[in-house]
């Protein structure tokens, strides 16, 4: 398979699978709490749902709400073809660079909250509010805990970084553990999991991504939800083919790329349960209480970062 094709092939693959994965820890979720739980297709049933309903749009909504379910879905599936998911061999992506792939999920996230805000309601408001203030303390762990990647590989390159990693020998890995528990931390917070967030509340008084999305309805929230589904699976994708990136495709083959995918969907359901099992043994924290946490993913990172440089 050409490069093309393979970059393609990654355009296509995290929009098509990353309601299963929310769909794989909702059904764990249901069944650590002793209950049978929704089937793992549910959030295709409702993303399918959704887009055969009507809209109802604000008076006072302008372009932003309209064009934001557009532009934040549009960034999660470019950035699905920007990182390691299948092979190594994409290193001339345009966003395959460390930084430039944390700050364009920062641009998803700007525009989110805007949109949050765009129709005056208070609700979306104060979910604005919140995500914002998550996503500034969360920014430093998680470049962080990426940067001690990056020192180790010498590149920022994320497909140079996974090759790099995936030849390091087990006692080089104390440091690599160390960021990944941070970035673990800073995974949580940015896909709006425990203790931050609870992704299936309404209650007024603690949501923070639903908040933000109170206000759209029909083909617009599909989008919003698809979307939060794709940035899901992007984190559990960079945890598993950077930190450990064994399985993935030597060649671009397709043999090899069958392999790859299925190594890449294992990891990833392994993490889906990890998730599963810290949200289900984990209580939501007050927001005061958030910083603490953000600010140990902090410190573990600058910890790895001196134990490699």
């Amino acid at each position: 398979m050409s490069l093309f094709g393979l970059w393609f092939l990654q355009l296509l693959l995290v929009p098509a699978l990353s309601p299963l994965f929310i769909g794989i820890v909702r059904r764990v979720k249901a069944r650590l709490q002793n209950r049978v739980g929704a089937r793992v297709t549910q959030p295709y049933r409702d993303i399918l749902k959704l887009f055969r309903k009507d809209e109802v749009v604000s008076a006072d909504a302008s372009w932003i709400f309209s064009s934001a379910p557009y532009l934040i879905f549009a960034v999660s599936i470019l950035l699905g073809a920007s990182i390691p998911l299948l092979s190594a061999h994409l290193t001339a992506t345009v966003l395959g660079d460390l930084l430039t792939v944390v700050y364009v999920i920062a641009l998803s996230t700007f525009f989110l909250a805007l949109a949050g805000m765009d129709t005056g309601n208070a609700f979306g408001g104060f979910g604005s509010s919140r995500e914002m203030t998550v996503a500034a303390l969360t920014e430093g762990g998680l470049i962080f805990s990426l940067l001690a990647l990056a020192f180790t590989a010498h590149s920022s390159n994320l497909f140079v970084i996974a090759g790099a990693i995936s030849s390091l020998s087990l006692l080089a890995f104390t440091p690599i553990i160390l960021a990944f528990v941070a970035f673990v931390i800073a995974l949580l917070a940015e896909t709006g999991r425990f203790p931050f967030d609870n992704p299936a509340t309404h209650l007024e008084l603690t949501m923070i991504h639903e908040a933000m999305i109170l206000e759209y309805s029909g083909k617009k929230l599909a989008l919003m939800e698809w979307a939060a589904a794709n940035k899901f699976m992007l984190f559990l994708a960079l945890g598993a083919n950077l930190f450990f990136p064994w399985g993935l495709a030597a060649s671009a083959s397709p043999p090899a790329l069958i392999l790859a995918l299925g190594a890449l969907v294992f990891k990833l359901l392994v993490f889906c349960v990890l998730v599963a099992l810290l949200e289900s043994s984990l209580a939501k924290f007050r927001f005061f209480r958030l910083p603490d946490l953000l600010f140990m993913s902090f410190i573990l990172s600058l910890i790895a970062l001196s134990l490699i440089v």
